[in-house]
C-alpha cells in the first residue's frame, strides 16, 4: 500500500485526508503543534466561517488579490456550493448570513472540527501531533521525512503547512521559489483628533482611497483603538499589501465617511438648512452618522455646536463637508487583524500545476493552502481556497 504523508494538520491537510481513498493509501498527518485545526477553531470568532455563498467561479476569484487567475480553473471543479454539499452530506447544517458568509447552524467551530475528526478516524488516518518536520529528502522516487518523532517514508507528500517562515524555507530548500511574505489583512494605525475617543463608532458604508496608489474600496468602516478598520480598510490593505509594505506602512489614506460626493452632500445640507433654520448645528441629524461623530466633525471643523444652522457660513459648510467626504489621514503603521492572520507571499504560483495542485519542481509532491502565494479578503474565502485545492489533490491521487 502506497504511503501519503500530509505535512500540516490545518484546513487543507485535513480536508485532503478526509477525501482520500483509504483503501488505496496509508495516510499520515504530521502537525508540529499539540492541537490540529487551530485556525478552523478561531475562525469567525470561534464560529468558523466555512465559506462564502458566491457560486460563480468568475465572481468568486474577484475576492483574491493574489491567485485569482490560477483559482478560476480550481473553482470550476470545486466551489462553495460543493463545500456546502460536502458538509450537508455529513449532517452539518449550514446557514448563509446576510453578508453571504456561511457558518454552521451550531455557531461553533467545534462542529466542523468534529466532522473532520470523524472522517479521518473512519479512514484510519494516523495523526501525529507535536511532530516537527526537520528535513525532507527526495530519495529514489520516495521522500524521507525527518521529524522530531523519527523518520517517515512517503510515496507522496502533501505540503499544507501554512505560511510560517520555517515551512517556506524547507520547501525552498527542495527547489521551490518563494515570494517574500507580507501581511495582507490589517487595520491602519492613525493618530488624529477626529478619531480620538470614538472607539467602536461604525459607518454602514464608507469609501477609502490611497491617492498615491490610485486605489479605492468601499464597505463598512470601524473606528478602533489604533485607528481605522472594517471591510473598507481590510479590502484596501489586502489588494495593496505589497505596495504598503514597500512604503513601510507610512502613507496617506482619504476617507469618505458618508459615501456621498461633495455636491450631493452639500445639496442635503442646504435642503436641511432651509427646512430647519432655527435648529442648532450640533443637534442637527443631516447625515447617517452617530451624534458623537457628528459633534466631533463640528469640533475639528471649528464650528460652534450651538450656532443656529441658518447662520452657518458657506466656508464653514465646505470645511464640514471636506472632513466628512474627503478627510485625509496619515497612516503610521498597521495592526494585524485579530488571530485570523493572513499573509501575501509564499510558493511561487508558476511552479504549481493548478489542474491537480502538484509541484512542477518535485515529483509526487502536492502543495495547498496558505503556503502558496494566494490570499483573500475576509469572509470565508481563504478557507474555500483550502477546500478546493485539497479536493483536487485527493481526486488526483484517488484516480492514479
Amino acid at each position: 500500500m502506497k504511503k501519503i504523508i500530509i505535512i500540516g494538520g490545518g484546513a487543507a491537510g485535513f480536508f485532503c485526508a478526509a477525501n482520500l481513498d483509504e483503501k488505496k493509501y496509508k495516510i499520515t498527518i504530521l502537525e508540529q503543534n499539540s492541537d490540529v485545526l487551530q485556525k478552523v477553531k478561531i475562525s469567525g470568532g470561534g464560529r468558523c466561517n466555512v465559506t462564502h455563498a458566491c457560486f460563480d467561479p468568475k465572481e468568486l476569484v474577484q475576492f483574491y488579490p493574489r491567485g485569482n487567475k490560477e483559482l478560476l480553473s480550481v473553482f470550476t471543479k470545486f466551489q462553495p456550493g460543493d463545500t456546502m454539499d460536502w458538509f450537508e452530506k455529513r449532517k452539518v447544517s449550514l446557514k448563509i448570513e446576510n453578508d453571504s458568509r456561511v457558518f454552521p447552524e451550531s455557531n461553533s467551530s467545534q462542529t466542523i472540527i468534529n466532522t473532520f475528526q470523524n472522517e479521518i478516524q473512519q479512514k484510519n488516518v494516523d495523526v501525529k501531533t507535536k511532530c516537527s518536520v526537520k528535513e525532507i529528502i527526495e530519495r529514489g522516487g520516495q521522500y524521507l521525512v525527518s521529524t522530531s518523532l523519527g523518520d517517515f517514508i512517503a510515496d507522496y507528500v502533501i505540503y499544507t503547512t501554512g505560511s510560517s517562515p520555517k515551512s517556506l524555507k524547507m520547501i525552498e530548500n527542495l527547489g521551490h521559489k518563494i515570494i517574500d511574505l507580507v501581511p495582507s489583512l490589517f487595520t491602519f494605525n492613525i493618530k488624529d483628533d477626529l478619531l480620538k475617543d470614538l472607539l467602536g463608532t461604525s459607518f454602514e458604508m464608507a469609501e477609502t482611497s490611497i491617492p498615491k496608489l490610485k486605489t479605492e474600496e468601499s464597505g463598512p468602516l470601524l473606528i478602533t483603538h489604533w485607528g481605522l478598520s472594517g471591510p473598507a480598510i481590510l479590502k484596501i490593505s489586502a489588494w495593496e499589501a505589497i505596495n504598503l509594505a514597500k512604503v513601510k506602512y507610512n502613507f496617506e489614506v482619504q476617507v469618505n465617511f458618508i459615501s456621498k460626493d461633495m455636491d450631493e452632500a452639500e445639496e442635503l445640507f442646504q435642503n436641511f438648512k432651509i427646512s430647519n433654520p432655527k435648529k442648532s448645528i450640533g443637534s442637527s441629524k443631516i447625515f447617517e452618522v452617530t451624534n458623537r461623530f457628528w459633534q466631533r466633525i463640528l469640533e475639528v471643523s471649528k464650528v460652534d455646536l450651538n450656532k443656529q444652522i441658518a447662520n452657518i457660513s458657506g466656508k464653514e459648510i465646505q470645511t464640514i463637508l471636506e472632513n466628512l467626504c474627503k478627510k485625509k489621514f496619515q497612516v503610521t503603521g498597521k495592526s494585524t487583524y485579530k488571530d485570523e492572520f493572513v499573509t501575501a507571499g509564499g510558493v511561487d504560483l508558476k511552479e504549481i500545476n493548478f489542474k491537480n495542485m502538484s509541484s512542477k519542481i518535485l515529483p509526487n509532491f502536492y502543495v495547498a493552502g496558505e503556503v502558496l502565494n494566494i490570499d483573500a479578503l475576509t469572509g470565508g474565502f481563504n478557507f474555500q481556497a483550502c477546500w478546493s485545492e485539497a479536493w483536487l489533490i485527493a481526486q488526483d491521487l484517488n484516480n492514479l
